[in-house]
């Protein structure tokens, strides 16, 4: 085995788009995107018997006093057959990055895994998700009419009553991308989470049109739900949603919903995953998701591999004093 740098979409998508439940945050598109909103980002890959086996996108996160940490999202990604090597390629994998990290000030790796990780030479601590560590992912081998018998009965109600309202959805592209900022920031204020700025939204978006879609539910010509999703491998991803209070009648992010599981299916995902559910820090959104079923996935958090002890606890520290004040 040996190490590699990745340096283009097709070498890197070829890999990452052929596994199961494929993580759009392993996209080369993703770290196009990083490379507009964070910096620097490296693309490793694992090779063997010149075949790829594992690839890791990893982005540059700044820290104050020009330190810095390094984070692979919903990675590294291993093939399949190739878990009984998970050590070793973990290991060829960081030690190239502890490398990278001694010239970019980076004390660690954050990094969220599919698969259940194995003992290393390196420490490696468990962290607060920054990913959910728990989804629902939806099987789209079903016909239309026994995936709606699936759902919940309030949820076929509801999109049958959006439906009868008129509701109709639309793909806007980006012209109307301010429409849906609005549509966030008062989501964000009602249901009361935290934002990215504008152009994190905006040059998602603008990655690419086949990667990332905007998807509007409109009612009598009014923005009433919004929704950002991504289309890669065999998954298609429902990412960031909006909803307007003065249409909640009107049951517009079901029908949303159920269009877009509707439009994978028809392009031949196999795959619908919901990104996100927890009962008691979101349990409105959840109860929602849950509606359309699916199978829950957990996956085993975030964790940190530590290239700098010290400057680690340093870090743990502020970090701890921050959360108290």
């Amino acid at each position: 085995m040996q190490i590699i740098n990745i340096d283009n979409q097709e070498q890197l998508n070829s890999f990452a788009d052929s596994q199961k439940h494929s993580q759009f945050l392993q996209a080369w598109q993703w770290g196009e995107f990083h490379k507009k909103v964070s910096g620097l980002v490296v693309r490793l890959g694992v090779e063997d018997n010149g075949k790829i086996i594992a690839a890791a996108t990893i982005i540059k996160k700044e820290l104050p006093m020009g330190k810095s940490y390094f984070y692979c999202p919903r990675g590294p990604v291993i093939e399949e057959s190739r878990m009984a090597d998970a050590q070793k390629i973990l290991e060829i994998l960081f030690d190239e990055l502890k490398k990278i990290a001694s010239y970019e000030e980076a004390m660690f790796l954050r990094f969220d895994p599919v698969f259940k990780l194995p003992e290393t030479k390196y420490q490696i601590n468990k962290t607060i998700d920054v990913e959910p560590s728990k989804t629902l992912i939806l099987g789209l081998d079903k016909s239309e009419e026994e995936l709606l018998k699936a759902m919940h009965q309030k949820t076929r109600y509801n999109i049958r009553l959006a439906e009868k309202k008129s509701i109709k959805i639309v793909e806007p592209g980006l012209n109307k991308f301010n429409d849906f900022w609005s549509l966030l920031s008062e989501t964000s204020s009602r249901d009361d989470f935290r934002l990215h700025g504008i152009d994190y939204y905006r040059e998602m978006l603008k990655v690419d049109s086949e990667y990332t879609k905007l998807l509007f539910a409109q009612y009598k010509g009014e923005l009433a739900a919004g929704n950002i999703v991504s289309f890669f491998g065999d998954t298609v991803t429902y990412a960031h949603g909006a909803s307007a209070n003065e249409f909640r009648n009107t049951m517009a992010p079901y029908l949303l919903q159920w269009h877009t599981i509707k439009l994978a299916k028809a392009k031949g995902y196999k795959y619908y995953d919901f990104f996100g559910i927890d009962e008691f820090k979101w349990p409105g959104v959840t109860r929602f998701k849950l509606g359309f079923s699916g199978e829950e996935v957990e996956y085993p958090g975030t964790f940190d591999a530590i290239f700098d002890i010290g400057w680690y606890q340093v870090y743990k520290m502020v970090r701890r004093v921050r959360r108290t004040f």
